[in-house]
């Protein structure tokens, strides 16, 4: 079999820490921050979600896979994360809906993975030292010469992403039949939320991430959507103005991940890079609202200042991160807008969350009485 001798590759931190793996056969090196996910599945959905643009892949879980690539299970149009870092690689994989193994997956999109790695002693340094820039290397470059070439790499502070990963030409999604016209600016957009809104009787034109209001408002929606992304939201002015203009308007709005930041921003409420973000489906948030409580897939290394938010009149903190009281959702008292900083449309709850379509869907109603 080929992949039976496989060359030493190796994980090149920025801080010099090394770790060492063995390349799954996919020669060259690839650059990113480094991160990892406690997702025990799902793997293809993070390996094809926009908003991991940049950076480079952790799986907590031994096993990435074993069960092979469906069609049905992309975010997007192909592989997002700069690259993999995995213990047990598995060349074979037994899933009667999935239609090739992952390494021919890979193999196409050309996605450099080191595996064999000890993905404890990692995760454990990275959650002790932060989120930084890393390299993986297969194709036995020097290791100075890697420090080199990773000193160059910019940090993901300040890094401006969407424009990489948004559309280029508008697109639509839908039956456009259907009884609500949606506005949605692509930050990095995951197919699964327009299938959501899509579901709601939606039919959504998906705009480029630096669309004027102008641009989205000539569609005629009955609401206007921000997406998830990737990057600093901090550098995004013009996503920040189009969400100005909204509220200008108070037309209802809806914003995930990015797009929350992006609204808070645009509201004088300042965000941060986190020591090391939030990635993985068991994370666990209370609604203040309601007082319940959701298991949420959350994928972020950004968040909204909570003193910020607390200061400004006009917002109210609707959801809280349980683990460390990150603000995971908030909504303005004044204007038809929410948002939250977690995925909804991943239900690992499995469906804790998707009540925030239907609120959307329910305010857009509330608008046009």
């Amino acid at each position: 079999m080929k992949y039976t001798n496989r060359k030493q590759a190796v994980l090149l931190l920025k801080d010099g820490t090394i770790f060492y793996g063995k390349s799954i056969g996919i020669e060259g090196k690839t650059f990113g921050e480094v991160a990892f996910n406690t997702g025990t599945t799902g793997y293809q959905e993070i390996f094809t979600d926009p908003s991991y643009y940049g950076q480079i892949m952790v799986t907590t879980n031994a096993h990435i896979g074993n069960y092979g690539v469906s069609v049905e299970d992309v975010e997007s149009n192909g592989v997002k994360i700069a690259g993999l870092v995995c213990k047990n690689f598995s060349f074979n994989y037994s899933r009667t809906s999935a239609s090739e193994s992952l390494f021919d997956y890979f193999e196409k999109q050309n996605l450099i993975v080191i595996s064999d790695v000890d993905t404890r002693a990692l995760v454990s340094y990275i959650r002790d030292n932060g989120a930084m820039n890393a390299v993986i290397c297969t194709d036995g470059t020097p290791i100075e010469e890697l420090k080199t070439l990773l000193a160059d790499v910019p940090d993901m502070n300040g890094l401006e992403l969407a424009s990489v990963v948004s559309t280029k030409e508008p697109y639509f999604f839908g039956d456009e039949n259907a009884k609500y016209k949606i506005s949605a600016l692509d930050l990095g957009i995951k197919t699964n939320i327009l299938r959501n809104l899509a579901k709601r009787d939606c039919y959504i034109k998906v705009f480029p991430f630096n669309a004027t209001y102008a641009d989205l408002k000539s569609f005629s929606p009955d609401g206007y959507f921000l997406s998830n992304g990737p990057g600093d939201p901090e550098p995004l002015t013009s996503a920040q103005q189009v969400a100005r203009d909204i509220l200008n308007e108070n037309q209802p709005l809806f914003g995930i991940c990015l797009g929350h930041q992006v609204i808070a921003l645009a509201n004088g409420i300042s965000t941060y890079k986190m020591f090391n973000g939030h990635r993985g489906i068991n994370h666990p948030v209370k609604n203040l609202i309601t007082g319940k409580g959701e298991i949420t897939s959350q994928n972020h290394g950004f968040a909204v200042s909570k003193e910020d938010l607390d200061k400004n009149n006009d917002f109210e903190l609707t959801h809280v991160h349980l683990n460390d009281g990150t603000v995971a959702g908030m909504k303005m008292k004044s204007k038809n807008c929410f948002s939250v900083q977690y995925h909804p449309e991943a239900s690992p709850g499995p469906h804790d969350s998707s009540y925030l379509f239907d609120q959307f869907i329910e305010n857009i109603k509330a608008s046009k009485n």
